[in-house]
């Protein structure tokens, strides 16, 4: 390269204002900026650099010239001195720069205080970014602060502007003649929900009716969130903005305000409820013989936890035991058939915490994986996989490849990484058949199969996750690997899942055989795009949240003794994990 040619790329900076950008003519080594030549960039944003000389670790070296697009201008801060002086310093380990505050700021909080302060424009490296204080949240170490921070700093919002509490308040609670005869009544059919027992939002409901000849009619019953929140609102800019909820260890932060999501639209018993549905006609095999998607209304009539239904099943008697029998019986022959064909399944244990009213760990657990959790899953996919099949095929019936869908995809395995896993797993006494680094469904299952019930099980599972590729939104069809479906979409959660909502508007256009304009596709990528970010900014809270209680849960155990594997080795030491709480 010319040592005067300029690149843009985005920016990724260290606690020691370093920073490192993608080498567009060698993807194998990053281009260095080292301290002094950032020029106020910060991690995450768009930038140009002019190239420099190669240091004497042979890097290629570089300086900040342009800063042409800032990736975020809000932080969450700790205040701490600084010669004296209250400064703000960012939780983001990745941020290299304190920020001064103004007097007014400064008279508000005290040292330890956390609080969401937003950057001023910032242009001379040579002094320090100002910010603006928008909230105090609380102070370092309450649950509540940490918790609050933990959404903040992940570029969520807390609370609802108030034109979209207003728009959730004046939400018609009451399901007209009118609306239902526009619907398939399924009210008298048996229906109902198996949730967690602390959940409030009920996205899907089961049905069960049994029919001539051995066959079942079994509908997935799903909120019909796009009744309620009509495209261009205030609701729906919000939802979409969110684009999901998070499930912190404490609490959750919906994607809609709790009055849509835990009354209007959640699928309460014993109430009438509008859904969007896919009814399926099954016989004892697993077999879809006939289906049917459309809008509905239904009338839940019990409302299961995991563990009552799993209590019924195992005592082979109970409310609705035959109905829970057959429906289980099915999902087995679903998830059999699911698995020959190649589909992985990852047993990783989940730790839950027992919290007292403080929010402080008083104990821990690990969630246990019953049988009712896979029957629910099972129809939930096939309710997916049968959406996306129905969308997919009535776009090739108007003789378009790429128009008015969105899917859920998940990519075949990145060669160099499968290679690396080969390698990984052969040291340690296993085997991952490659060839060139191209490995099959049944050649990751291989491998799983031979770790089970080994001390590197947990391990090895994790390095295969790691090595994988990320499920994400498209509107381009390239199949599930993980799923081993040719086609799969997110259509079972629309009250927690900005994408299930378009998937409802795509399919009830479908339906209807109501064309897309040209630039819809584009929107509908954009969404999916920005959807399969906030998921990933979502899924990082959670562990985050996790994370904060593993420590505090930990950290009046000093001295004590405890098993552990070792989960990784870098230059400055190793990484174990506690066998328990599965804090590292």
């Amino acid at each position: 390269m010319k040592k005067q040619e300029t690149i843009e790329g985005v920016i990724i900076t260290t606690r020691k204002g370093i920073g490192f950008i993608k080498n567009p003519n060698n993807p194998e080594k990053d281009i260095i900026i080292e301290e002094g030549f950032l020029n106020t960039a910060m991690n995450g944003d768009t930038i140009e650099v002019k190239l420099g000389k190669i240091n004497s670790y042979k890097q290629q070296t570089a300086e900040v010239v342009k800063i042409i697009e800032r990736n975020r201008d809000s932080f969450v801060c700790t205040i701490d001195l600084r010669n004296d002086v209250l400064t703000a310093y960012p939780d983001d380990k990745k941020a290299y720069a304190s920020f001064v505050l103004n007097d007014a700021d400064k008279a508000k909080v005290s040292v330890g205080d956390k609080v969401y302060l937003k950057m001023n424009p910032w242009t001379d490296p040579k002094v320090n970014p100002t910010g603006t204080m928008l909230k105090v949240i609380g102070k370092k170490g309450n649950n509540n602060a940490e918790m609050e921070s933990i959404v903040l700093e992940k570029g969520f919002e807390y609370d609802y502007p108030p034109a979209v509490l207003k728009e959730a308040a004046e939400i018609d609670r009451k399901i007209s003649a009118e609306e239902i005869a526009k619907r398939r009544d399924m009210r008298d059919t048996l229906t109902f929900t198996i949730d967690p027992f602390d959940a409030k939002d009920f996205d899907d409901a089961i049905s069960y009716k049994k029919i001539e000849d051995g066959k079942y009619e079994i509908g997935v019953h799903i909120a019909d969130v796009s009744h309620y929140v009509q495209e261009g609102t205030a609701l729906d800019k919000e939802a979409l903005k969110r684009a999901t909820s998070i499930y912190l260890v404490d609490r959750t932060i919906p994607m809609l305000p709790e009055v849509l999501s835990n009354d209007v639209c959640s699928l309460n018993p014993n109430e009438d409820k509008l859904t969007f549905s896919s009814v399926f006609v099954m016989n004892d095999k697993g077999e879809v013989l006939e289906r049917w998607f459309g809008r509905t209304v239904i009338h839940s009539d019990m409302r299961f936890t995991y563990e009552s239904a799993q209590e019924i099943l195992d005592a082979k008697k109970g409310q609705y035991f035959s109905e829970l029998d057959t429906l289980n019986r099915l999902a087995k022959v679903l998830q059999k058939e699911k698995f020959i064909k190649g589909a992985i399944e990852f047993e990783q244990e989940e730790i839950k915490f027992k919290l007292d009213e403080n929010g402080k760990p008083i104990g821990v657990y690990k969630k246990e994986r019953l049988d009712t959790h896979k029957l629910v899953e099972e129809y939930m996919l096939l309710a997916n996989r049968e959406v996306a099949k129905f969308v997919f095929e009535s776009i090739q019936k108007k003789g378009k490849k790429d128009t008015g869908a969105i899917y859920r995809i998940h990519d075949i395995p990145d060669k160099d990484r499968m290679m690396d896993l080969s390698v990984f797993v052969k040291a340690l006494g296993y085997k991952l058949n490659t060839k060139e680094g191209k490995v099959t469904a049944h050649d990751i299952k291989f491998l799983l199969k031979q770790i089970q019930g080994t001390p590197h099980e947990a391990l090895i599972s994790t390095a295969v996750i790691r090595s994988m590729q990320k499920a994400v939104y498209s509107t381009k069809n390239i199949g599930h690997f993980g799923l081993a479906f040719d086609f799969y979409t997110h259509f079972t959660s629309p009250i927690r899942r900005y994408p299930d909502v378009l998937v409802h508007r795509i399919l009830e256009r479908h339906l209807h055989h109501e064309p897309f304009a040209d630039g819809e596709i584009n929107t509908f990528q954009k969404i999916a795009e920005q959807s399969t970010a906030r998921e990933i900014d979502a899924a990082g809270a959670e562990r985050e949240s996790k994370k904060l209680k593993q420590v505090e849960y930990m950290s009046d155990k000093i001295g004590q003794v405890f098993d552990g594997t070792i989960s990784g080795v870098t230059e400055w030491g190793l990484y174990v994990e506690e066998k328990e709480t599965k804090s590292e």
